[in-house]
């Protein structure tokens, strides 16, 4: 087992930490290693895609888990899965597809890890369909502050305070999964523009129940009647006999692409307010007004920016926030209200996405409920967000909703209970699990969770 000193950030490259890294091997290696932490506890990182502080840990240990990648089985016929913790979607794919299987739910990012998939409970553009990541797994391993491993299946206190427990509970060593019988790696993607925001709302709230897949991208920086104007991509898996002639020779082909990686030095005003405006500009002028039926390959649907290597250097040195909220239905003023000030004050957000989630999960710290989510990009620099984003926050919380955890790197404690209403199940089975505190991290402790 290898052990470093490093100094580690979320993906928003913001607020680097240092700690003990080690890379455990065998769950053998993993038991030992929480066994041996010190005051400052341990916490499971797998490929760092989280972008705020859940997978850091200062003055702490870190537990590499991405040398644990292994895919123990695999039932072609019921599309069963056990693979370990460290296993990321993009592997899976690569040895799913062939089989005619996919992940049941992947976030807008390939290159997460299983365990940290259900660590987080991800979600994707298929939440109103399919929920989040953790509805699909049929049982896991824990290694708990103990050093013992248990087996966990849902339905249990210790699954739902483990599915969106952001590592809180213990280290989760391999998973069993329920994979997507595919006959295809295309899919058929209907494109609509939208007028504004109430436009879209209405379109998804009209047909999403037609579509597994759905996702809409708002240009946050259109004012006035234009307030909200998106572009709405709907998506299906398509048949193998529904594929043109050539693509039916190797219909499960998974072949993603790649860019050149962004460089390291990139200039501050590239994400300017001008830059990102005309940005937008381009992007919803050249998006069809109304497009049915296109193929697009599976990766250019689900993850675009994964061709994009270290795409998040691209906000410059200081790095970014992201931003992620949910309020219910019912509460669509004060999404409106959020866009109306989002747009205002001229935020220059050129990655924001809004999506309609279905049924809420099991998880007690999971986010997604029935309600409207949209996500956002920002710049880390930028003069006033944090008082700015504190004060979105008390409008989410008044309405209901909340924040992401696994996203966040900047919410209040005091906003919190108001936001995930089984926080004091979550603290109170964590003091009976864990009552030393071997499992914390930089997110726990600014949050007391």
């Amino acid at each position: 087992m290898s052990v470093d000193t490093v100094s580690l950030t979320g993906w928003g490259r913001t607020a680097p930490t240092t700690a003990l890294r080690f890379r455990p091997r065998t769950y053998e290696e993993a038991a030992a290693t929480v066994r041996g932490c010190g005051p400052r506890g341990s916490i499971a990182r797998g490929l760092g895609r989280s972008h705020g502080d859940a997978a850091q840990n200062a003055g702490g240990s870190v537990l590499d888990m991405t040398a644990l990648n292994r895919i123990r089985t695999i039932d072609a016929g019921t599309g069963l899965v056990v693979c370990d913790a460290g296993v990321s979607l993009h592997r899976l794919m690569e040895v799913l597809l062939p089989l005619g299987w996919f992940v049941a739910v992947t976030p807008a990012t390939r290159h997460v890890t299983v365990g940290g998939a259900i660590g987080a409970d991800v979600h994707g553009r298929n939440h109103h369909f399919s929920g989040s990541f953790s509805r699909h797994v049929q049982e896991l391993k824990l290694l708990t502050a103990e050093g013992e491993i248990r087996t966990v299946r849902p339905g249990t206190d210790l699954f739902d305070a483990t599915a969106g427990g952001l590592g809180l509970t213990g280290v989760i060593l391999s998973a069993t999964l329920r994979c997507h019988r595919v006959t295809s790696s295309w899919m058929s993607v209907d494109t609509e523009r939208t007028v504004d925001l109430d436009d879209l709302l209405a379109r998804l709230s009209a047909g999403d129940h037609r579509y597994r897949y759905s996702a809409a991208w708002i240009d946050l920086l259109a004012r006035g009647r234009a307030t909200g104007r998106s572009v709405l991509t709907r998506g299906e898996h398509v048949p193998r006999y529904a594929l043109p002639a050539r693509a039916r020779r190797t219909p499960l082909a998974f072949r993603p692409g790649q860019l050149p990686v962004a460089p390291a030095l990139v200039p501050e005003g590239l994400l300017g307010r001008t830059s990102v405006a005309l940005f937008n500009e381009l992007h919803y002028r050249s998006a069809p007004r109304y497009r049915i039926g296109e193929l697009q390959k599976l990766s250019a649907f689900f993850h675009p920016l994964d061709c994009l290597p270290h795409w998040n250097r691209i906000p410059g040195r200081g790095g970014s926030v992201r931003y992620q909220f949910v309020v219910g239905h019912g509460q669509e003023e004060t999404l409106r209200r959020i866009v109306r000030r989002i747009s205002r004050r001229r935020c220059p957000s050129f990655l924001a996405v809004l999506k309609r989630f279905g049924e809420g999960d099991p998880g007690w710290l999971s986010f997604p409920m029935p309600g409207w989510a949209l996500a956002l990009d920002l710049p880390a620099a930028l003069p006033g967000l944090a008082g700015f984003l504190d004060s979105l926050d008390e409008e989410v919380a008044e309405a209901g909703g909340r924040v992401c955890l696994a996203k966040d790197s900047r919410l209040r404690p005091q906003m919190l209970a108001a936001m995930y209403p089984r926080l004091a199940e979550f603290r109170s089975l964590r003091a009976e699990l864990d009552p030393n505190g071997a499992f914390r991290s930089d997110l726990s402790r600014r949050l007391s969770l």
